[in-house]
């Protein structure tokens, strides 16, 4: 007889139970931050471009840092470096507030966000591969699939309840209210990480140069033919894909304002947490290849939908789809990253994960800020969603192996 799936395994562990709540409140405080950001810089410059700057602001210090991130998180305390890099993000959301209470933001001086914005993203690209490495330490490699899908269905939540709560704190408080209630939710969330009590102690030898430490973990990504074309395919999806970054340009195409922000930016993350959810309680896919694929093209489809919809409730309900299409990559690369990388390897191979995936996103965003400003807003995006398509013909043609996989294979420890 078949072994029962059991949907909750990871959620009857109490470090992970710790870990994915604090990663709920960063993720909900930070999903609200980016909408009153995005509102605020377009309120005062009302110029694409300095939405794409927002993105390239927080990809830099992701690009020059990330490996170093993975280096440090195979070698010390993954638990201290996640309250380490909490704290820091703690510190930008004050700083916002601060910023924006001395009216400096007001009088159309953007920069202190922007410099802001780049500090927090060195904090993230420490906390996202510690993370990674600490959410597999504390489960049993059995549960790793399980974890993973809680993980990104705990992630969706957060980003439906952050954007559409920042977008109402912002349009009925105002801007000061809605940094302070980021920071108040941070400092929450730095609570809960102290009470995890596993330390994530990695397995890298501590004499190993960090030149050499940096090639082993690309070395063996690059032998990983399957996870590199997934991460390659999520690479420029989302690099193409990145619509929105100008969602405060379609609010108002759309005639909405702060609040109607908040919902079009938790709209794609509903409609992720319902296909985690799905996937949760399922057992695992029987042809992940196809699926993965299939998903991706959907995703490309519903960008170009999106951009040529003139109806805001249109306009939510296919971005509801293109997040339940781009769940399915994300927890397919996911369970391939968590599954098929040792365990003392895991801080540098999700930092590269972190440079192919979590840059490309605010690169996107930087990509369709200036496309926005050559070719207008609408015609970007549609261009963003039809070069989309053509990646997944070409990684499709380039990797039948990812193309025909069945089964997720997992590895030994």
């Amino acid at each position: 007889m078949a072994e029962k799936h059991d949907p909750y395994a990871a959620l009857r562990i109490r470090d992970f139970l710790w870990l994915i709540a604090s990663y709920a409140i960063s993720t909900v405080a930070r999903e609200a931050q980016i909408v009153v950001v995005g509102w605020q810089v377009y309120d005062v410059t009302r110029d694409p471009l300095s939405l794409g700057m927002i993105g390239l602001a927080e990809a830099l210090p992701f690009i020059a840092v990330s490996l170093y991130a993975g280096h440090v998180a195979d070698r010390t305390s993954r638990r201290g470096l996640v309250i380490a890099g909490t704290f820091g993000m703690l510190l930008s959301a004050i700083a916002l507030l601060l910023f924006t209470h001395s009216g400096m933001i007001a009088r159309g001086h953007v920069w202190p966000i922007y410099l802001v914005i780049f500090l927090s993203g060195i904090a993230r690209s420490f906390t996202r591969p510690a993370f990674t490495a600490l959410s597999a330490d504390v489960v049993p490699r059995e549960s790793f699939a399980n974890a993973v899908t809680w993980r990104s269905s705990t992630w969706q939540l957060a980003a439906v309840i952050g954007p559409a709560l920042g977008g109402l704190v912002y349009g009925f408080a105002g801007t000061e209210a809605a940094y302070a209630g980021v920071s108040s939710m941070m400092a929450l969330s730095l609570v809960m990480l102290v009470l995890v009590s596993h330390r994530g102690a990695p397995a890298a030898a501590a004499d190993i140069p960090i030149g050499e430490s940096l090639r082993i973990g690309i070395r063996f990504l690059f032998e990983q033919p399957v996870v590199l074309a997934a991460m390659t395919l999520d690479l420029f999806s989302v690099l193409f894909g990145g619509a929105t970054a100008l969602l405060p340009i379609f609010a108002r195409l759309l005639h909405a304002g702060p609040e109607g922000l908040g919902i079009l930016r938790a709209a794609p993350a509903v409609g992720s947490l319902i296909t985690g959810l799905y996937l949760a309680h399922r057992r695992p896919m029987r042809r992940a290849g196809f699926a993965l694929f299939t998903a991706v093209a959907i995703f490309g489809l519903s960008i170009i939908a999106f951009a040529l919809s003139r109806n805001f409730v249109l306009s939510v309900a296919i971005l509801t789809i293109s997040g339940m299409a781009d769940n399915v990559s994300v927890v397919i690369r996911g369970i391939l990253v968590q599954t098929l990388t040792p365990a003392h390897l895991l801080g540098r191979v999700a930092s590269v994960n972190q440079i192919f995936i979590g840059s490309s996103n605010e690169i996107g965003a930087f990509e369709s800020g200036v496309a926005a400003r050559l070719l207008g807003t609408v015609p970007s995006v549609i261009f963003g969603g039809t070069m989309t398509l053509i990646v997944v013909a070409i990684v499709a043609w380039r990797a039948p192996k990812l193309r025909q996989m069945r089964e997720i294979p997992v590895s030994e420890a």
